[in-house]
């Protein structure tokens, strides 16, 4: 592996897993290709889209039409977004990688802020800061930001990355996980390099707007984390639910709608562990293709 000077800039590919995502696909493609770097370089842009039945793949190739560092890999059906990211490893013409979900938008400076710490060569992989853009007001919306900032807190002190990453292209993962990043995670560690959160590398992404939703979301992202815990041992930061908790209660504002919404939104937290470990411990079940979950793919505002 060779050593980058800090005056070199970072050649990168930059990989985006999409499934069905017609009405956020553009306005995260030009949040992309808008973006400014100094340090790092986007040389290419891969675009894997698994068995999409909408017009995700029309509307990406459109709007490539005149690229030429552009490329979209179209799986006839659906095999999991693991497959996809091994797909896409594979295809990458650089050591750096971005791996960007297909739901999210990016600030301006997200890929450089992100990408940047990987010029140690000792950091193998970055995460960014996701925001979520729901309505705190409701209880989902506020659900889905308490589990965020909770996210963000326990990634200050013991990383835990997800929704955009960068990472050195050392790794494969199985294509039956549900939860790839922390199969990335974990590979990376073993082979010896840190990983990093990066709270300035910030995007907005949406959660799930309905109690369903959330639930089928929660679980199984659970059900995954037990996964991979019982094929290697990898305990994710944010597994320990009682260290979660004492976490949640520490952070409650005391204002009325903190304290109306946060037993709810607790409830609603075990309520998708419980199910992620009835799915993953009595149905036997490892949801790798999940689902689409609606709500999340509703427009950005």
């Amino acid at each position: 592996m060779t050593s980058t000077s800090k005056y070199e800039r970072l050649p990168i590919s930059v990989g985006v897993c999409v499934y069905n995502e017609e009405k956020n696909i553009a306005l995260l493609l030009r949040s992309l290709l808008s973006q400014k770097t100094e340090r790092v370089e986007i040389k290419e842009v891969i675009i894997i889209s698994s068995g999409s039945t909408d017009r995700t793949d029309a509307i990406v190739s459109d709007f490539f039409k005149n690229s030429a560092n552009f490329e979209l890999l179209i799986q006839k059906k659906r095999e999991g977004k693991a497959s996809a990211l091994n797909l896409f490893f594979e295809h990458a013409s650089h050591e750096i990688l971005a791996i960007v979900n297909g739901d999210i938008i990016l600030n301006e400076d997200t890929i450089e802020k992100l990408v940047s710490p990987l010029h140690d060569p000792g950091v193998g992989m970055t995460g960014g800061h996701p925001v979520p853009v729901n309505d705190r007001n409701r209880l989902i919306g506020f659900t889905d930001h308490l589990l965020w900032n909770l996210h963000h807190l326990i990634s200050l002190k013991n990383p835990k990355l997800g929704e955009i990453i960068a990472l050195r292209n050392v790794v494969r993962i199985p294509d039956d996980t549900a939860v790839d990043e922390a199969w990335i995670e974990a590979i990376i560690k073993s082979k010896g390099f840190r990983i990093l959160y990066v709270p300035e590398a910030i995007v907005y992404n949406r959660g799930p707007e309905t109690i369903s939703d959330f639930l089928k979301q929660r679980r199984r992202i659970f059900a995954g984390h037990l996964h991979i815990k019982r094929k290697t041992g990898y305990k994710l930061s944010t597994m320990d639910s009682l260290d979660i908790l004492l976490l949640t209660l520490k952070s409650l504002k005391f204002n009325i709608r903190d304290i109306l919404y946060t037993p709810g939104a607790i409830l609603l937290e075990l309520m998708g562990r419980a199910l992620g470990i009835y799915d993953f411990y009595i149905r036997r079940r490892n949801p790798y293709i999940w689902d689409a979950i609606r709500t999340t793919k509703e427009v950005q505002k």
